[in-house]
Formats: structure tokens, C-alpha cells, sequence
């Protein structure tokens, strides 16, 4: 009779249901695969805009870069590597290349420490301090194009208003020709440069300082330092997860400056301002040499490639530790 019952239970409701943990393990397999699908579902339309608009281009210009093509058509006439050896015996590109390291240079060593200086002076508590932030921001949210006609009337030669102000306090001889003259149109265009951009990195310099723990400059202030002191010692290394960030973005952005560039002039006079962005505009939409303007296109990418997988390697790679860090840790 046991083994009656026993049979008759084995074959009952339910006799054949996996165990618990089998059911755990499929219902979280099924969550896992639901979370994909949704992940996939939300990430789709991005990852189509992006092939269809960034990365399918950048092939087909990496393409073209062989070809001799005028941008009619499919490129047909094979030529190598031609584009790329004409583009470094070419004096105007190799001057690009110069011009691009000198707006680096002046961008590192002027105006990112006068972004600095002002966001330091406006973190200190002024009258009227959100006004001077506003209007210190004020011209990055202005267009490139607004700013370039704004300043080709500012810098006009004789009726501007830079040589009023100049003849206003008798340096008259100083201005003249900004933007027509080969020895100042490069001066000239990292003033303008530097007004229009200074203020997004003193906007974001001044959020880095906003976030450095006002416990820590007090114990310093309390151990008897100064305000250099203070600010070299406490405010500064905390700061420089921010400062490197600045770094990079503006770099990156004077290496692909060309909106303020051709409003105001084009790249003139003679080629003395044209940027590599400039150039490869004017092959590939002016003399329609498009498999040339896409060579240079392709040597753009690179430089910008390098610089920032070597700025990531060297310069980066602390913050980015810190960050894994830190989000492992709370994903604990």
C-alpha cells in the first residue's frame, strides 16, 4: 500500500515541475533577457543616427581619400596614397598645421588661465556675482556666426570700434589692418577666440571649485596659510580633474576651429589664417577636389584620434581609475 501511495504521488499535480532554484534561475534569465531587449529597444534609434550619420560618412571619406573625385558620382580614379604625400608637400596645409600649434599653445598658456583667474574671482562671494557670470557666458551661447560679423565691424579698419577706443587714448598708430594684415590676423582672431570661449571654460572651471570641500581651506586657513598657499596646496590639486577636462576640450576644439575663421576672413589674407578645417572646405566645396579635402578630413581624424587616446593614456588615466573605482564600490 506504500508503495501504492507513493507511486500515486510521484504521478500527481505538480510531479513533474522543476525544482525551486531551476524556476529562480530561469525567471532571472528571463528579467536579464527582458532588461537587453529594453537596453536594445531605447539605445536603437541612436545607434542608427549615428552609422547613418557619422560613421558610415567617415568610411566613405576615409574611401574617397584614395581617389582623385569631384564629388559627382562614385569615385572611380584610383590614385593611393597620392592625396595624402601632395597634402604634406603642400605649403598652405603644412602652414595649417603650424597655425593649429601656435592657437594650442596660446589657448594653454592664456586663455585657460584667465578662465581660471575669473572663475576663481567669481567664486568669491561678490555683489552681484551671478550677473558677471551671466554675462561672461554670455558669448559662447552666442553663434559663430554672430561673433564673426560682430567683430569683423568691431576690427574694421578707421570706423571700428577697436580703433576708436584706441585713438581715445592716443594709440592710434597701433591699430589699422587687423584681420588684412599677415602679422596680426592671427593675434587678431585668438582675441575674438578668446572672448567667445574663454567663458564655457570658466563656467565649467567654476563648478569644478564650487565642488572643493570648504572644510579643507578652512583647516588650512586654520593651520595659517594664505590665500596663494591655500589655493596652490588645497584648491588646486582638487581642481585638477577639471583643469584637465578644460585641457582637452580646448585642444580639440582649436584643432577643428572653422566657423569664426571663414566669417571673418576666410582663411586670408594669402592663406595666413586658414586652419585645416578651412582648407578642406575650400578644396572640397570651392575647387571640388572632395578626394582631396577628404585626405585632409582623414589626417584631422588622426591628429584628433591620437591626441586624445594619448591624453586618456597619460593625463586621463587617474580620473578614469577613479571613476571605476568609485562606481564599483557603490555597485557593491
Amino acid at each position: 500500500m506504500t508503495s501504492t501511495f507513493l507511486a500515486d504521488k510521484r504521478s500527481g499535480p505538480g510531479a513533474d515541475a522543476p525544482p525551486p532554484d531551476i524556476v529562480r534561475a530561469r525567471g532571472r534569465a528571463r528579467r536579464r533577457a527582458l532588461n537587453w531587449l529594453t537596453a536594445m529597444g531605447f539605445q536603437l534609434p541612436a545607434l542608427v543616427l549615428f552609422t547613418g550619420l557619422v560613421l558610415l560618412p567617415m568610411l566613405f571619406a576615409l574611401y574617397a581619400a584614395f581617389f582623385r573625385w569631384g564629388g559627382f558620382g562614385m569615385p572611380e580614379d584610383y590614385v593611393g596614397v597620392d592625396n595624402f604625400t601632395d597634402l604634406f608637400d603642400n605649403p598652405v596645409f603644412l602652414g595649417d598645421l603650424w597655425r593649429c600649434l601656435v592657437l594650442v599653445v596660446l589657448t594653454l598658456a592664456l586663455q585657460l588661465p584667465f578662465a581660471l583667474a575669473m572663475a576663481v574671482l567669481l567664486n568669491q562671494r561678490l555683489r552681484g556675482r551671478a550677473v558677471y557670470r551671466m554675462l561672461f557666458f554670455a558669448p559662447y551661447v552666442l553663434s559663430e556666426a554672430i561673433t564673426g560679423v560682430l567683430f569683423s565691424m568691431v576690427f574694421a579698419p578707421d570706423d571700428g570700434l577697436a580703433d576708436h577706443l584706441l585713438g581715445s587714448i592716443g594709440l592710434d598708430s597701433v591699430g589699422g589692418e587687423w584681420f588684412a594684415d599677415q602679422s596680426y590676423v592671427m593675434a587678431t582672431l585668438f582675441i575674438v577666440m578668446t572672448w567667445k570661449y574663454f567663458g564655457f571654460h570658466m563656467m565649467l572651471l567654476l563648478a569644478g571649485l564650487q565642488s572643493v570641500p570648504r572644510e579643507l581651506t578652512e583647516a588650512a586657513l586654520i593651520d595659517g596659510a594664505n590665500a596663494w598657499q591655500r589655493f596652490r596646496s588645497v584648491t588646486l590639486p582638487l581642481l585638477a580633474p577639471t583643469i584637465r577636462i578644460s585641457v582637452f576640450l580646448a585642444v580639440i576644439g582649436s584643432i577643428q576651429l572653422f566657423d569664426l575663421v571663414w566669417v571673418i576672413t576666410q582663411g586670408g589674407p594669402d592663406h595666413h589664417s586658414e586652419t585645416m578645417a578651412v582648407t578642406m572646405f575650400q578644396y572640397g566645396f570651392k575647387r571640388y577636389q572632395v578626394g582631396y579635402a577628404s585626405a585632409i578630413s582623414v589626417v584631422m581624424f588622426g591628429i584628433c584620434l591620437v591626441f586624445a587616446l594619448a591624453y586618456q593614456r597619460f593625463v586621463l588615466r587617474r580620473d578614469l581609475e577613479g571613476a571605476t573605482t568609485t562606481m564599483r564600490g557603490a555597485g557593491k
